[in-house]
């Protein structure tokens, strides 16, 4: 019981100095910081167990070099997470657009709705080089954590992978960079420095720190396979902003 109020306590500590963390962003214009909700007393956390498809190939095997990749460690993989009471997944269902309008494969609508299998079918493709995917939230919502999955079926890393939000839908002011693998600014849009990781059917939670906005972007820019970018799933975790 002490252990689990000791790191109930801890976690809602995190959310209040959520605005003093070191991530990468892009300040609002005019040079305000990203806004945040409130901090959240421990008392009103709850934990939201992640659900994961099955795994799709056995073992860890290494993709092409990449000189950011983690080191893979089963022991660090997130199960679970701890949210304001009250957190859902704003994501599912709701509108998918993209810098591909076109997909090779698979319909847009398959990155929210809510099935993360990297199986035939449950995955969209988007032609090679640069592209993004970007979730309409529907209103400003408090968002706490983002899981995303690429296509997990086979070992391989996706390169220059960035998170981003805002409240403009086209992404030219108010923009927060959540996560960015980019390490060499190959993109052009400035150096990350998250690692690069290999995909599994774990995918990949990303802390948002209660950040307020509407818009959420990812991009890629092809694989350690190919040049192609591919989601399965992302899930957006938070709450109605006041």
């Amino acid at each position: 019981m002490k252990n689990t109020l000791h790191i109930l306590t801890g976690l809602a500590l995190a959310l209040t100095l959520a605005s003093c963390g070191k991530k990468e962003e892009t300040k609002a214009e005019g040079g305000a910081a990203p806004a945040t909700a409130p901090a959240v007393p421990a008392s009103d956390l709850e934990e939201i167990k992640l659900e994961f498809p099955k795994p799709m190939f056995i073992g860890t095997p290494v993709p092409a070099e990449l000189p950011n990749l983690e080191k893979a460690d089963p022991s660090k993989v997130i199960k679970s997470i701890l949210v304001p009471k009250g957190t859902t997944n704003l994501a599912k269902g709701k509108t998918v657009t993209s810098s591909d309008t076109a997909p090779i494969i698979g319909e847009l609508s398959l990155v929210t709705d809510g099935d993360a299998d990297g199986a035939d079918g449950s995955f969209v493709e988007l032609m090679p080089g640069k592209q993004w995917v970007q979730i309409d939230l529907g209103a400003e919502a408090n968002i706490y954590k983002i899981a995303m999955w690429h296509y997990h079926k086979q070992a391989q890393a996706y390169i220059d992978v960035e998170v981003q939000v805002s409240d403009d839908p086209e992404f030219k002011k108010g923009v927060t960079t959540l996560f960015n693998s980019d390490h060499d600014d190959s993109s052009g849009m400035g150096k990350g420095s998250d690692p690069a990781y290999v995909e599994t059917n774990h995918g990949r939670v990303i802390d948002a720190k209660g950040i307020k906005a509407r818009y959420v972007r990812l991009w890629s820019n092809g694989n350690t396979s190919n040049d192609m970018n591919h989601y399965c799933e992302v899930q957006v975790y938070g709450t109605p902003a006041k």
